[in-house]
């Protein structure tokens, strides 16, 4: 047995947290900006996903219009910070919402370092940064979506194994629903099956 449910008879809360408890696990993209003034600011977006390949773009929805949203219009430039487990308490904390002026990576104590291609700083302890030039951005509704296409990749090689990131050093945050955040878990591998190898008769 089913509930059904209307969007429009729910309410725009009422659905945003059913949304958010289903489409789950979410990357976080912890963003970071410079505003025009200076101010290093710093944000999670669990809206986050890769956009295109080539050229590189990412994506990540400002739901409602936050600082990581305005110095990007306004500066044309951000960075994607991997938020990894150990980093918890810091990722969640920059969620507050401090008034326009105040920068988290100083409310919050977290380290940054310089970026290469943009101002914006990066985590210092983030595992892998992209610095990011904005594409373009869509307004839906009461949400924003930012396209960055992303001009240079900083990753810590701690977290390589072969050249490539491994997944359990790289300890990725995810959110789920209500107050619920996701870590890496159990993993299993399983490999695409090509259309020549398909068994007849399944």
């Amino acid at each position: 047995m089913r509930i059904d449910l209307d969007p429009a008879a729910c309410g725009r809360d009422t659905f945003y947290r059913l949304l958010t408890a289903t489409v789950v696990p979410r990357p976080i993209a912890w963003i970071s900006t410079t505003s025009p003034d200076g101010t290093d600011n710093l944000a999670p977006h669990s809206f986050f996903t890769i956009a295109c390949v080539a050229p590189p773009i990412v994506q990540f929805t400002s739901v409602g219009r936050k600082d990581s949203l305005n110095n990007v219009e306004e500066t044309g430039e951000f960075v994607v910070n991997l938020a990894p487990e150990p980093l918890v308490e810091q990722v969640n904390a920059t969620a507050t919402d401090f008034p326009r002026g105040v920068g988290e990576f100083d409310a919050v104590g977290v380290a940054r370092e310089p970026s290469l291609r943009v101002k914006p700083p990066r985590v210092a302890a983030s595992p892998v940064a992209l610095e990011c030039v904005l594409h373009s951005t869509v307004r839906l509704g009461d949400s924003t979506v930012v396209f960055g296409r992303v001009v240079h990749a900083a990753v810590q090689e701690s977290v390589l194994a072969d050249g490539h990131p491994e997944i359990t050093r790289l300890a990725p945050l995810s959110r789920l629903g209500k107050d619920e955040w996701g870590t890496v878990g159990e993993v299993r591998e399983i490999a695409r099956i090509r259309y020549a190898d398909w068994p007849e008769g399944s």
